[in-house]
């Protein structure tokens, strides 16, 4: 064996570190979505999963897709400038999600959002 296959072989054993310590981090997390409510939909979209981590895995993707979104919308409100109270200065600033600025975050991810015609 030459120096190089060792080097390779050394890599192909730490890389899995990292995520078998990602997965020992997952277990003890607790996700803002809980697992009762990731695990319903996935079983109503027929994924079933008997390990704990993977509903927990996909609980935290969901909340960070969730926390993207939101912070999206929250950047094109300030860009636009609207605040709920303009008596409130520098970081008293408080901000309203309207779909306004939500339907141009979402539509980011692909998500198309029409308005719902209202009936006077």
């Amino acid at each position: 064996m030459s120096s190089s296959n060792k080097g390779s072989e050394n890599e192909v054993k730490t890389a899995g570190i990292p995520i078998t310590d990602f997965l020992l981090q997952l277990e003890d997390y607790t996700p803002t979505i809980p697992d009762a409510v990731t695990a319903y939909y996935l079983n109503a979209s027929g994924f079933e999963s008997s390990d704990p981590r993977i509903v927990r895995l996909i609980s935290l993707a969901a909340q960070k897709f969730i926390s993207d979104i939101a912070n999206d919308a929250l950047q094109h409100c300030k860009m636009r400038g609207t605040t709920q109270s303009s008596k409130k200065t520098g970081k008293d600033k408080r901000y309203t999600l309207t779909l306004d600025d939500l339907t141009p975050a979402l539509a980011e991810y692909g998500i198309n959002v029409k308005k719902p015609q209202y009936f006077v």
